[in-house]
């Protein structure tokens, strides 16, 4: 950095989803903040249906940007930390969307827009790990490769999301996956496929859904992969496998019950540990990568956005891959 470039005020630069996020808001709120916190005036670019902020973020950081927000919901989120890869500069969020993925995992305001602008110019910040993603198509065609920061899957969940009304989502918000469940029963039946986990050797099984998580926490309280940490190092693979006609009651319950009461007490952690001497319905794994093809084109997706029909995918972490901005951490007790 040159002399010149170190008198020069931080400048922040906002990549807003103009569909979702209410940007004459922001603004009175960014404008009131930024001078206070000794900021020059925020840069302010707008994802098109061309450009999901990838590109939007390479124009802020030519322009100098020391902190880059996305205002939207989680594939604006995702597709300004897909940009950001590689790079120094941090993200915040300044969530507008239905499921808010990321915002939740790290316990960050998602009503009140004073809030989120403070944390955005704040001097909080977390570093954590990227899901990277490359996507196999159909005849060897390359789907490209992409990140996820909370979660990647194949199978129902992203044939949910692909029949998931968006009307109806934008109306009753993350409730409309009910919808989406509903119009996806006609096509409950399990993935084929064959993987293998950091290398190791290839094995065959059946899943309707298979996930793989950097965070645990869903929409609607849901916790999906309780071991899940944002900053470890590590992927957790979940998988579906209902059996029998009960079978999505037991996955429902371990989702629910298990992971979300059980397993905050010593007692209910050995409860889960002597009953997961059975075959389970949903099956844990983890690991650095993940290498997985399917018998036929699957749907996928990542971070509740639909990616399109895939053959295979190869998944990995890398570890501490972003700086995300958070708030300030709780006082000690």
């Amino acid at each position: 950095m040159t002399p010149v470039e170190s008198d020069r005020p931080p400048m922040a630069a906002i990549i807003a989803n103009p569909i979702k996020a209410d940007i004459p808001a922001l603004k009175l709120a960014v404008e009131a903040a930024e001078a206070e916190a000794g900021f020059a005036p925020t840069l302010w670019l707008e994802t098109t249906e061309e450009d999901a902020g990838q590109r939007a973020v390479g124009t802020a950081l030519r322009r100098g940007a020391s902190v880059i927000a996305a205002a939207g919901g989680d594939g604006t989120v995702r597709a300004v930390a897909e940009g950001l890869r590689g790079s120094d500069v941090p993200l915040a969020l300044l969530p507008s969307g239905t499921g808010n993925l990321l915002a939740r995992n790290l316990e960050l305001p998602l009503t009140s827009i004073e809030d989120e602008v403070a944390i955005l110019f704040g001097e909080h910040e977390r570093i954590m790990d990227l899901g990277v993603v490359e996507i196999e198509r159909k005849h060897g065609e390359s789907g490209g490769e992409h990140v996820f920061l909370v979660v990647a899957g194949i199978g129902i969940d992203a044939k949910m999301i692909k029949n998931t009304d968006s009307k109806l989502k934008k109306a009753v918000g993350w409730l409309a996956y009910v919808d989406g469940i509903a119009r996806s029963i006609p096509e409950l039946k399990p993935v084929h496929l064959r993987y293998s986990i950091d290398g190791g050797p290839r094995k065959t099984t059946s899943a309707h859904s298979v996930l793989v998580g950097n965070c645990g926490l869903l929409p609607g309280g849901i916790l999906l992969m309780p071991e899940a940490r944002i900053d470890d190092g590590i992927l957790d693979i979940a998988a579906l496998r209902p059996r029998g006609p009960f079978g999505w009651l037991r996955v429902w319950n371990t989702l629910a019950f298990e992971n979300g009461v059980l397993r905050r007490s010593k007692l209910g952690q050995k409860m889960i540990e002597l009953g997961s001497k059975n075959v389970r319905d949903v099956v844990y794994r983890t690991g650095r990568s993940l290498t997985l093809e399917v018998a036929h084109p699957e749907e996928f997706q990542l971070d509740g956005d639909e990616f399109g029909e895939i053959v295979a995918v190869r998944a990995w972490v890398e570890p501490r891959g972003l700086r995300v901005k958070v708030g300030a951490p709780e006082p000690a007790a």
